[in-house]
């Protein structure tokens, strides 16, 4: 029998309190989008400066090392970031860890732009070592966010309120774009220079020294005017009464966001408590949800390898594919404005309309049916992209179509649905941690495309790009198979799902009688 609170929670109205939790949660994923993605527009820019060589014919360019680590090192940070805050909101509670992130997230986006040094090398080392600690206070909001929606939003439309907040991540990839392209052309307009062809020394102005800063510096902006309004936020319900064990308190702090009363009934906590009592290494815990954490970590895990990839090489592959001028054709600051400006219109038409697909959808089609379309369809457009690459990279109109539908279907599809499925498959005593574990996973993915994929593509060499996109629909088919270790969580409670209300929660061996066409047919079969 469930907990008033919880019933309270799971059948209320949608009203004004939950759109405001989704735009404070979600300016965090703006913050956090805008501060991991705005490095790729102004990346090129570094290496002109700071990596010039006057007997080149071709502009400077970062080392590959040097590029892989200015755009890789923050999500190393995020990796940690989630590890450390997501088992911190699980031991502190939500709330008390929820503001740390944003205030390290603004310190560190305002150092990034204010890296000092006399030489290339320290410039480009305390850039390094702000965008990891950036990365790190961005890694916190990833499980602390999605498990806070979860945990306050109802059951009819929970799917579609975590993936608003993270649908946040594509408006803070527009405003990358557009931030960058707006900056750069005020700048062009006010520091005319030649092409890199016309004069290697007078092409890269130096004033694009303040425009790479002023870039990264305004992704502090967002997180600083969040911060109040996060802080007002009381701690969730779930924790409140199935963690600390206080359903009066519980009771009163959603019963105030709510505005209507609601019975404590801690008489009735001990059975919920009873069934949240394992750990995550617990035989019981291995039992229960052993396969779903795999199928969250794997899953995650291949995505960002193809999504990661394709955002961080944007800035190599349109100059191959003419989408670009070609960086010896434009000086530097105009080089910035290409790229921003490809950069925008492929998140605009592409990659935005994506995240509200999922959001508009997840009800209707649920979870896994939406991760399987995304996974399978990312796999078809990638293995054209591979094997059609020399015909279609003297076609930019038909490259920038199938790439573009690789970035929706990304979004409409896995992106948006490994965020969701970690914040409603796992009890509240492990969600934050669980929620971690499988975004980190993600994040190693990031780093393999950062690291590793990046290295195929920037020489722009035709030949090693077609061996990547080949590479990464194989990585999105293996994603594919793998989500069919998670199961459908579409419009029930988060504690029937985990088997806190006493039940035995989702026993994972029927996991493989569900049909593909069907996600919900198990769901259905044991109601």
């Amino acid at each position: 029998m469930a907990i008033a609170v919880l019933d309270a929670l799971d059948n209320a109205r949608t009203q004004w309190y939950h759109i405001t939790a989704i735009v404070i949660a979600g300016m965090g994923f703006f913050t956090d989008a805008y501060d991991l993605f705005c490095i790729s527009t102004v990346s090129k820019l570094l290496g002109r400066l700071y990596y010039f060589d006057p007997d080149s014919s071709k502009p400077g360019k970062l080392p590959n090392a040097v590029n892989n680590a200015v755009v890789g090192v923050a999500l190393v940070g995020t990796l940690m970031g989630q590890l450390f805050f997501g088992w911190l909101g699980d031991k502190l509670g939500r709330k008390k860890v929820y503001g740390v992130t944003l205030i390290l997230m603004a310190f560190c986006a305002i150092c990034s732009g204010l890296s000092f040094g006399s030489t290339s090398k320290s410039v480009i080392g305390t850039l390094c070592f702000f965008r990891f600690w950036l990365g790190f206070g961005i890694g916190g909001d990833y499980p602390l966010s999605a498990t806070i929606m979860s945990e306050y939003a109802n059951k009819k439309t929970r799917g579609a309120f975590i993936a608003a907040v993270f649908a946040m991540q594509g408006v803070g990839l527009i405003f990358a774009g557009l931030v960058s392209m707006i900056l750069s052309k005020i700048f062009v307009s006010l520091h005319e220079a030649p092409s890199y062809k016309s004069n290697h020394v007078f092409s890269t102005q130096p004033q694009g020294d303040f425009l790479w800063r002023i870039v990264l510096m305004l992704g502090a902006l967002p997180a600083i005017l969040t911060y109040y309004w996060r802080m007002k936020m009381p701690e969730t319900g779930r924790y409140t009464a199935l963690i600390e064990g206080n359903a009066k308190q519980a009771a009163a702090d959603m019963g105030k966001v709510l505005e209507i009363t609601i019975q404590a009934e801690q008489d009735k906590l001990s059975n919920f408590k009873s069934a949240n009592e394992y750990g995550l290494l617990s035989k019981e815990f291995f039992h229960r949800h052993g396969l779903h954490l795999i199928g969250t970590t794997t899953t995650w895990f291949l995505l960002d390898i193809a999504f990661y990839s394709n955002n961080l090489t944007q800035k190599d592959i349109f100059p191959a594919m003419n989408l670009t001028k070609k960086p010896e054709e434009v000086s530097a600051l105009e080089e910035v404005y290409e790229t921003s400006k490809a950069m925008f219109l492929v998140a605009l038409l592409g990659t935005f309309p994506g995240y509200w697909f999922t959001v508009f959808l997840i009800e209707k089609l649920g979870r896994f049916k939406i991760q399987l379309i995304g996974f399978f369809m990312m796999s078809i457009f990638m293995a054209v992209l591979g094997i059609r690459y020399n015909y279609l990279k003297n076609h930019p109109a038909e490259f920038a179509l199938l790439y573009g539908l690789t970035f929706f279907f990304a979004n409409f599809g896995p992106n948006s649905t490994t965020f969701v499925l970690p914040a409603e498959l796992f009890p509240t005593r492990v969600r934050s941690t669980c929620h971690a574990l499988s975004a980190a996973s993600g994040k190693a993915g990031a780093i393999v495309g950062a690291f590793g994929v990046q290295n195929y593509t920037l020489d722009g060499n035709p030949s090693k790009i077609q061996k990547a996109m080949i590479f990464l629909a194989f990585t999105n088919m293996l994603g594919f198979v793998f989500t069919f270790l998670v199961t459908e969580t579409k419009g029930r409670s988060l504690e029937e799902i985990s088997g806190e209300d006493g039940g035995a929660g989702e026993p994972e061996t029927q996991m493989p009688v569900r049909s593909m066409g069907k996600p919900g047919a198990q769901m259905e079969e044991e109601n």
